[in-house]
């Protein structure tokens, strides 16, 4: 038998450091961990064995084995799933399979509690062994290879790993954990089943482990627990999406979720239903409590995973639920669609546009049940405050002020995502809009909806008005909101990278137009009085000899010039006419490296301002002055002017 060293991928070595040290507060749950593995390994040879029924071999029944051995002192983890070949071990085990590997390493902070939520994104379960063994053997044949091409992996997590080939009569794979001295507890057939019974309920595949029986010692010293031989499953062994919601407690729930999803927080909420109808099909939907790291990658599967009357077809088929809802997980079990479903023919199914269609009401529905509750109470009325506090009424507001905060922890992490939804589903565009949340002028939190704003409008309000920008600061700070801070108008502040693409689906709600306050000229209507209109016209009147040399002066850069009422404080800004790209989004195309049309913004300038005004007198620095105000409106937009040396010199110029 040949054998051979290999280094493992460097980000692994940092990994496995990580693990032994500080991943998981909880040491049990690496079994969890491993049969989970296990059984996903069983549903893949399932599934290639649709096509390929010789893969069973002579063991069609599919099953998990948990077996240890107190005097060698080792726990083994045995599946008769599809296996692994050489170089899948080598692969498999001796890097990180997922995309951003590198970006997940640069993200750990050194906290051990953050850092732990983190790497719960990632997958990496096996590593998981390395906190309760000081060496781990896999020995694994895959499935339709010859006894003699097995294979052998053996580690003590320390930066290289050994690879033999082996003869391996069964198929599948062993996880032998040589366990450290601390953790003697796994090698005691009570602990393991209290652990699986815990983590695992829910397999469904049978989860066997050897029975036991009591052996007394010799000369009446004591006793131990023996082997029987005989072997019995120690979990229920039926899927959990299968049983009766009545049957299934909170627990089992989150703890089915941590095993499909590698998450280590519990879910923000789940549905389980079974759809009857033309087209049947189960559904457990799970929202998370954390955004994966690559949320907003492109190369990033999401989606649930897929069984046909119980049989695993695919994970992350991402057919059943639009992108926008990429980040939910969860099981559907069809019993319509046929046992070999390919994902072309997921693309065109009835059945499953049937079930695309429901799945998404779900979990809409979930996210307005959530954010119902982060509602504040109907009345408003402050508690009566009371010397004695009952301790159950305490833990019940307790409870209630957990649950009212989830929709925010839910937007947090999604919200930009769940944005996408207005162009993606033109059917449930309107409930996506119910459910956005945004900064605004008379909020600091993003907790402000189009409904708030909306109970909150001045009366001869006919709009909602609304600023993009790249950070909050410079939305807050723009001088385009100088006339609606002055006359009390709330403006909705928007910050995410898809706001400016997503509101071009989205021009109402609920009959009051959308709009902002970067585009067209400012029309408040009934807000403006008609003093202030008069003054307004008679400044353009009298303005108009600087204004036409200003268009001369910035033909190239600004597509007209104007006087405007919008501005307050500040000599000018930058707006663009009402249907055209802003120059925001114009902006991040280009950083995207995608096409983007030249965008020549409309110059407003407030005819007040002495800077403004200094432009009928000092005619020697016209054309000085007025690049400057075009440029330090890009600046306050958060442009750069195209050549920032020019703009210092100018600005030197008139200082010096």
């Amino acid at each position: 038998m040949s054998k051979k060293t290999h280094s493992f991928q460097a980000e692994v070595a940092q990994l496995l450091h990580l693990v032994t040290h500080s991943l998981y507060s909880n040491k049990e749950i690496f079994l969890r961990e491993l049969i989970s593995n296990a059984s996903d390994a069983c549903d893949k040879l399932r599934f290639e064995a649709l096509d390929r029924p010789e893969l069973y071999e002579d063991a069609p029944n599919l099953e998990v084995r948990v077996a240890f051995d107190k005097k060698a002192r080792t726990l083994t983890i045995t599946d008769n799933g599809i296996g692994l070949a050489q170089q899948e071990a080598i692969d498999h085990l001796g890097t990180i399979a997922k995309s951003g590997t590198r970006e997940f390493m640069s993200r750990l902070t050194g906290d051990q509690k953050a850092d732990a939520q983190l790497i719960g994104q990632f997958g990496v379960g096996f590593y998981s062994g390395f906190i309760v063994a000081d060496r781990i053997t896999v020995e694994s044949r895959r499935a339709g290879l010859p006894p003699a091409e097995g294979v052998r992996w053996t580690s003590t997590g320390a930066g290289d790993f050994e690879v033999e080939t082996l003869t391996r009569e069964q198929r599948g794979t062993s996880v032998i954990l040589h366990l450290r001295e601390d953790a003697e507890e796994f090698l005691n057939g009570w602990k393991l089943k209290q652990v699986i019974g815990k983590y695992s309920d829910h397999i469904s595949l049978p989860i066997l482990m050897e029975k036991e029986e009591w052996k007394e010692g010799e000369d009446d010293k004591g006793g131990e627990m023996v082997p029987t031989g005989e072997w019995e499953a120690v979990n229920k062994a039926s899927a959990l999406w299968t049983r009766p919601r009545k049957d299934i407690t909170d627990e089992q729930y989150v703890e089915f979720y941590k095993s499909i999803s590698h998450d280590f927080e519990p879910p923000l909420a789940w549905s389980h239903n079974r759809v009857e109808g033309s087209t049947e099909y189960t559904q457990l939907l799970y929202i998370p409590a954390k955004a994966p790291y690559d949320l907003f990658n492109r190369d990033h599967k999401g989606g649930v995973k897929l069984y046909v009357k119980r049989v695993f077809i695919m994970d992350d088929a991402d057919a059943l639920l639009p992108s926008y809802l990429r980040f939910v997980k969860g099981v559907i079990d069809s019993a319509d669609l046929p046992l070999n479903v390919s994902r072309e023919l997921l693309q065109e199914s009835r059945d499953v546009k049937a079930i695309r269609e429901g799945s998404t009401k779900r979990v809409l529905s979930m996210l307005e049940d959530l954010a119902k509750k982060a509602a504040p109470p109907a009345d408003g009325g402050d508690a009566e405050v009371t010397d004695v506090v009952d301790k159950k009424e305490e833990q019940e507001e307790g409870a209630a002020a957990d649950e009212a905060g989830k929709y925010a922890r839910f937007y947090a992490e999604f919200g930009a995502v769940l944005k996408e939804g207005l162009g993606e589903d033109f059917a449930n565009r309107d409930r996506i809009a119910k459910l956005l949340r945004f900064a605004s002028t008379a909020s600091d939190s993003a907790n402000v909806s189009f409904a708030d704003y909306k109970a909150r409008m001045k009366e001869g309000q006919e709009a909602i008005y609304y600023i993009t920008a790249d950070t909050l600061a410079a939305a807050r700070n723009s001088p385009q909101l100088e006339v609606f801070r002055k006359k009390g108008i709330e403006v909705l502040l928007m910050t995410d990278r898809v706001d400016e693409w997503a509101l071009n689906y989205l021009t109402e709600f609920d009959g009051t137009p959308l709009q902002s306050v970067a585009k067209g000229a400012v029309d408040l209507g009934k807000l403006q009085d008609e003093e202030e209109k008069k003054a307004a016209e008679e400044a353009a009147e009298s303005f108009k000899p600087v204004l036409e040399k200003l268009k001369e002066a910035l033909k190239d850069k600004a597509e007209d010039v104007r006087v405007t009422t919008r501005l307050v404080d500040s000599p000018a800004c930058l707006v663009v006419q009402d249907h055209g790209m802003s120059m925001q989004l114009a902006r991040m195309l280009k950083q995207a490296g995608q096409k983007a049309p030249e965008v020549k913004p409309v110059l407003e300038v407030n005819a007040g301002h002495p800077l403004v005004k200094k432009l009928e007198s000092d005619t020697a620095h016209f054309d000085d002055l007025a690049n400057i105000l075009f440029d330090q409106a890009l600046l306050a937009e958060g442009g750069l002017p195209d050549d920032p040396a020019a703009y210092v010199r100018r600005v030197n110029a008139l200082l010096a």
